[in-house]
Formats: structure tokens, C-alpha cells, sequence
């Protein structure tokens, strides 16, 4: 049994951070980080059935051409990620009554749609890209157990030799996304590429203000590497902990990211409101097709 202490639940029996009980999660679940996003794509569905709200994990659960789905916000980074994926992954897999693991396991689908910032000149604002790997900077699933098993251990060599990667920085893991998801966005407007998740959008994506960089020459080696024909596509904050702990709890994962600004090129789309929507029309379809 899993104690109280590991599993904290609320007096009405939801999960802790969540606010979520069992039987309020669909098996498809769109992850964003802004909560404000959760109303515009619930915006779009046929009916919903509740919305629940908890500091910055808004959740709506309804159902878009007749498929149930669940739009949850994580808010910004890899450490928020760890909690809502682990709890998403109890509420479906642990009987919150006897706090046992179930016998038979429940798949989920995560489909993060997010912004991103692109470090290939050739990816242009506006573009749609997805990530077929994910790099993780932030050193968060190493805290567990059997994570080489889940990871692409030969990119993460040859990633970490071609950059020197500096010692006192946390272990960079490379993760793929879900090859069922994948191919669900091939062709028309959609890119594939490798992204980084990194843990901060300052120094940890090269942007300096007042502080100098410890690495002032990262996003240029970023831009030149190149592995198995893959090349790193782009910088986003959350991916490489949903396809971690996706891949390791049994689930699958994948990301959509609308390039909202060009790093190499130094342009941006500060309004980009519009083909966001136009994106998030597109991956409900997607992910409703009738199979």
C-alpha cells in the first residue's frame, strides 16, 4: 500500500495538486502551459462536462467530435511537469481507496501544444513544429530509477562530446516521442525536429540581460550539431520530462509547438494568437480521426 505521505489526497478524495478524481480524466489529454490556452481550446469542443482549477492546473474535460478529451495546464517547466504527469498516471493506475497499483494498466495520451523559439534559420515563424526527440536539460528524470531504458543513450553520447557539455551542469537526456502520436502529424504543415527543454528561458536558452552566460557559445554549437541526420529544431521548457515520464510509465507522448520567434534570425510573431488557434483546430482533428 502507498502511504499517505507519498500519495496525498484531498478531503474529497481528488489528487493533490490536480484537484482531479478518477473518473475526470479522459484517456487523451492536451497539456498546455498557459491556463488561459485550457478555455480556448475547450472553446472548441462539443460539450464539456466540468472545468476544475487548483493555483496555475486548470482542467477541462468535454468531448470534440464525439471523442472524450481532457485539456489540462501544467504551467511553466520540467519540476511542474513531474507532478502532473505523476498524478495523472495515479489517477488512471492506483486505486485511490486502497491505495494499491491496479493490475491492469490504463494508457494515457499527452499532446503538449505549446510556443517555442527556433535555432535552425531555415524554420521560419509561424511553422508547426514536432519534436520526434526531446533533449532535457534540467537533469529531472535521472532522479529515477531505469531511465536508460527509456532514453536514446547513443544521441545523448554524441550530443554531450560534440558540445563539451561542462560537468557541474546536469545530464542532458534525450527521450523519443511516441511513434503512434508521430505519425498522426506527418506531412502538411508539419516539421519534425529534436527540441530542448530547457530549465529556464533566460541564461538556459542563451538570452542575456544582466548576467553574463557560463556557456556563451551553447546555442551556436545547438545550431551545428547534428546526429543520425537530426538536427536541434528548437527550445521550449517542458517536453523531455512529458516524454520521460510518459515512456517510462507506459504512456505515450508527444509535442506540437507553433515557432512563435526565430533565434538565429532574430524575428518574432508577438501576435500570434491567431495561428495558434489555427494549430489547435488542426491537433484536435488529428487526434480524433476515426480509426
Amino acid at each position: 500500500m502507498i502511504k499517505n505521505s507519498e500519495l496525498i489526497l484531498n478531503p474529497d478524495g481528488s489528487i493533490f495538486h490536480l484537484h482531479l478524481k478518477p473518473d475526470q480524466i479522459a484517456d487523451t489529454i492536451i497539456l498546455v502551459g498557459d491556463p488561459g490556452r485550457v478555455e480556448i481550446i475547450s472553446g472548441m469542443f462539443d460539450q464539456i462536462e466540468f472545468t476544475v482549477r487548483n493555483r496555475e492546473f486548470v482542467t477541462t474535460t468535454g468531448s470534440y467530435r464525439g471523442q472524450r478529451i481532457s485539456v489540462l495546464s501544467t504551467g511553466i517547466g520540467t519540476d511542474n511537469i513531474d507532478i502532473v504527469i505523476n498524478e495523472l498516471d495515479a489517477l488512471a493506475n492506483i486505486d485511490l481507496t486502497t491505495r494499491e497499483i491496479k493490475s491492469e494498466h490504463r494508457m494515457l495520451r499527452f499532446v503538449r501544444i505549446g510556443t517555442s523559439g527556433s535555432l535552425q534559420a531555415d524554420i521560419p515563424v509561424n511553422s508547426w513544429l514536432v519534436s520526434r526527440k526531446s533533449i532535457g536539460f534540467d537533469g529531472m528524470i535521472t532522479f529515477y530509477k531505469g531511465r536508460e531504458k527509456a532514453c536514446d543513450m547513443g544521441f545523448e553520447a554524441a550530443f554531450r562530446k560534440y558540445t563539451e557539455w561542462h560537468a557541474d551542469l546536469p545530464t542532458p537526456y534525450v527521450v523519443d516521442a511516441s511513434g503512434e502520436l508521430l505519425q498522426l502529424f506527418t506531412g502538411f504543415k508539419f516539421i519534425h525536429g529534436v527540441n530542448i527543454s530547457a530549465p529556464g528561458f533566460y541564461g538556459p536558452q542563451g538570452r542575456i540581460l544582466r548576467l553574463p552566460l557560463a556557456i556563451p557559445d551553447l546555442n551556436d554549437k545547438l545550431e551545428d550539431f547534428e546526429h543520425e541526420d537530426l538536427k536541434i529544431t528548437n527550445y521550449e521548457m517542458e517536453s523531455s520530462a512529458i516524454y520521460g515520464l510518459s515512456r517510462m510509465l507506459g504512456h505515450q507522448a508527444l509535442t506540437v509547438c507553433l515557432i512563435i520567434a526565430n533565434r538565429v534570425t532574430r524575428e518574432a510573431n508577438e501576435s500570434y494568437h491567431g495561428e495558434m488557434e489555427k494549430l489547435i483546430r488542426i491537433v484536435l482533428d488529428k487526434l480524433t480521426i476515426q480509426t
